[in-house]
């Protein structure tokens, strides 16, 4: 049997992805965990075929946890099941080290076809990333202006814009108030942006949010 890691914080999901590979006679989620720490905990005691990780989780996130894998399991597949559009981390994820990205949105058969190519050693990742692995080559000046964020930025950024207030982003990331207000002031000045409502405004505009 191929053991499958399922890493999300969600019971819900992880009980509606268990029954969409319980139709295959050889795919099986042999462990689960609820955040980043937990995931690392089993990559590290136990062989796993391939892990399937959501982005955004309690503490690491999954840009993190993506990075600490690799560096333990280097050759374990990674596939990043989320919630987030491609445009928001899709890039970020394969640069870390994802075997690919697929959004929640798919439907059970792209799961089963996506977990199924990274098993055979290749990359998934759908035409609309493809299109963004294209647009990152072109000059700077014409990339999307979140992109120049770093990970820990965008992170920010996309707490800023879901309407969290600074306080809880710090204690959320275990942060300092003084560390995310910098942050904060860093994403605004490298994107151009003048304030809270123009970051909102952007957000939606490129699908990063949905439309209040």
């Amino acid at each position: 049997m191929i053991r499958i890691l399922l890493v999300d914080d969600h019971a819900i999901i992880r009980d509606g992805v268990k029954q969409i590979l319980a139709d295959t006679d050889d795919l099986v989620v042999a462990g689960e965990a609820a955040n980043g720490t937990e995931a690392l905990k089993l990559v590290a005691e136990q062989e796993w075929s391939l892990v399937i990780l959501d982005i955004s989780m309690p503490g690491r996130n999954g840009l993190e946890v993506i990075k600490l894998i690799r560096q333990s399991k280097p050759r374990v597949p990674i596939l990043i099941f989320t919630m987030h559009p491609e445009q928001q981390y899709a890039l970020r994820a394969l640069h870390a080290g994802a075997s690919g990205y697929l959004t929640k949105e798919s439907d059970g058969e792209v799961l089963i076809a996506a977990i199924r190519k990274v098993l055979a050693g290749h990359i998934y990742f759908t035409d609309n990333v493809a299109e963004l692995l294209v647009r990152e080559r072109m000059p700077r000046s014409q990339q999307l202006s979140h992109a120049c964020l770093s990970d820990r930025e965008l992170q920010i950024f996309e707490k800023i814009v879901a309407g969290i207030r600074l306080t809880d982003i710090a204690d959320e990331l275990n942060l300092s108030i003084k560390t995310v207000s910098t942050h904060k002031s860093r994403i605004m000045q490298k994107m151009n942006i003048a304030s809270e409502a123009e970051l909102v405004r952007y957000a939606i505009a490129q699908g990063l949010i949905a439309m209040p």
